[in-house]
């Protein structure tokens, strides 16, 4: 990801937008601090309305099913340095 200053940014701003339809994100400093990326609209779509749900992604994992073996520690004591 590119980044450019905000002036730079401002005065090629077409080529800004180029370079995000093309390359991707682009992102633009103001004072130095990263402030906000300019991105294609496709790219945003795919971040606003993910193709998938959460739960879709982990039921359709290829560990779905396999079993773990887990055991907690069930004591109550534990030695404390203070």
């Amino acid at each position: 990801m590119r980044n450019w200053q905000l002036q730079e940014a401002k005065a090629r701003f077409s080529q800004l937008v180029r370079l995000a339809r093309e390359e991707g994100p682009q992102q633009v400093s103001v004072h130095g601090e990263p402030t906000v990326v300019v991105l294609a609209k496709t790219d945003f779509e795919q971040l606003k309305n993910p193709q998938q749900t959460l739960v879709k992604f982990l039921r359709s994992s290829p560990l779905m099913g396999i079993k773990l073996d887990i055991k907690r520690n069930v004591s109550l004591d534990r030695e404390i340095d203070l």
